[in-house]
């Protein structure tokens, strides 16, 4: 029987109020949750005062990792031994061997010249001189292409008694690097707004960057905000809505990834300092609240920072000699700040939380080593579904059907591009799941698919 010859009650008319309600609905939903970007997620961001940036500080410190690395885990054993592992030693060679490459290729990810916790309070006069001298020394990384793959700058609170002072370093900062690059932005150029918890600080830091662009003969929407959320205010109002949408909402497009600030936030809930950690069940919650709220929106979320660091007590000096049971204790006291940053980015990683803060150029072997264990450990498995997935959803394209889950094969590709782009999984490796290298680059699954159905 032909499908036109059933007996229906609807009309045209009665439909058409419905459908068109129902698609103003789904395409505004849509546009608040697109589904996982297929935009590069740095591993890690590093935070370093303003004032001590020069251009070519990504590559200085990635020598102060691998030096570190070389010093404290030369071998695979003694990694192994740092780091706990229980797999082979192949695989521990495999995972340091990657690490120590990582570590002369690329060590930093993402640098944040920071004019606020690491930095301090200072004279106006001061603090203008370093905002403009920063910029000098982004201008002249970015000439001698040493700067890493993103960077920004992060400023004071908009808050009531640090506003002005933000305000003048981002004005100062900016206009200082357009000038002294010719008009140019380090591509993934990002301002960090930290410490906020109201709509309206988020709306007056677009309204700035406008200026910034109107100013400056920048293209519109060129510049990008990172949202810093520290306090509990951030994450439950006083209305007892979540705030996280809000600020987003405010940021009108521009919101680029949303960090959390652990430290300040168990002190905003009262938490003692000598419980103030990572891991703290009321930085789960934090995080939870947050990954909830930025779910499909492909807004980056990252964690914070261990802040036990990897820094050895006993220092050698000019001419002088460490006993044995010096080097015994640095190694010691290495080993174990490294086994907390390793378990802080693995909680992190298991959580679905892809990026976390680094405050020195030590913790980056911790960092990487967490990373890479994630990704070797996983790839397998994620493979093996990529490879299934890809293989359903290619048929029913070919066919005609409609696919409705390409978001869950982002979510899989990203897993691969993720790996790839930290270094813990080489391109060719990804071939198990039957995509090709040229597939892979498109860095969409939805392109994969297209070019399947033809």
């Amino acid at each position: 029987m032909s499908l036109t010859k059933h007996r229906t009650s609807f009309t045209a008319a009665d439909l058409a109020p419905i459908s068109s309600a129902l698609a103003a609905a789904n395409g505004a939903f849509l546009r608040h949750f697109p589904g996982e970007t297929n935009r590069r997620q740095p591993a890690h961001t590093v935070y370093g005062g303003g004032h001590l940036f020069k251009a070519d500080s990504a590559v200085k410190l990635g020598v102060v990792a691998l030096r570190t690395l070389d010093e404290y885990a030369p071998d695979a054993v003694s990694f192994a031994k740092a780091f706990q592992l229980n797999g082979t030693l192949e695989f521990a060679t495999i995972l340091r061997a990657r690490v120590a490459s990582k570590l002369q290729r690329e060590a930093v990810e993402d640098f944040r010249l920071d004019y606020e916790d690491g930095y301090g309070n200072r004279l106006d006069a001061e603090e203008d001189a370093h905002a403009a001298q920063g910029a000098v020394e982004v201008a002249r990384g970015l000439a001698a292409g040493t700067l890493p793959p993103f960077i920004g700058i992060r400023l004071k609170p908009m808050n009531e008694d640090l506003r002005v002072r933000a305000m003048r370093t981002l004005d100062i900062f900016l206009t200082t690097l357009i000038a002294e690059s010719g008009g140019k932005l380090p591509e993934n150029f990002i301002i960090t707004i930290p410490k906020v918890q109201i709509p309206e600080q988020v709306t007056a830091s677009v309204k700035l960057v406008e200026l910034l662009e109107k100013h400056n003969k920048l293209p519109t929407g060129t510049l990008k905000l990172e949202l810093m959320l520290e306090t509990p205010q951030a994450i439950i109002n006083r209305h007892g809505h979540l705030t996280l949408p809000s600020l987003i909402e405010a940021a009108q497009g521009r919101c680029h990834g949303v960090h959390f600030g652990v430290y300040d936030y168990t002190a905003g809930r009262n938490i003692t300092a000598a419980y103030q950690a990572m891991g703290h069940d009321v930085c789960d919650f934090a995080r939870e609240v947050m990954a909830v709220s930025l779910a499909g929106t492909g807004i980056f979320l990252s964690d914070g920072a261990t802040n036990i660091l990897p820094v050895a007590p006993h220092r050698l000096e000019p001419g002088g000699k460490l006993t044995e049971a010096q080097i015994g204790e640095n190694r010691t006291v290495v080993h174990n700040a490294w086994r907390i940053g390793y378990r802080d980015t693995q909680h992190s990683l298991e959580n679905g939380i892809y990026q976390g803060w680094d405050l020195h150029p030590a913790q980056f072997v911790a960092r990487y080593a967490a990373l890479y264990q994630f990704f070797l450990s996983g790839q397998e498995s994620a493979s093996s579904r990529l490879k299934a997935f890809v293989g359903k959803a290619a048929l029913a394209s070919l066919h005609g059907d409609v696919f409705d889950d390409a978001a869950t094969g982002q979510g899989l590709l990203n897993f691969f591009l993720r790996g790839i782009s930290c270094g813990a999984i080489s391109e060719e490796e990804t071939l198990a799941t039957s995509l090709t290298l040229e597939e892979i680059r498109t860095r969409s699954f939805l392109k994969i698919l297209m070019g399947r159905g033809k």
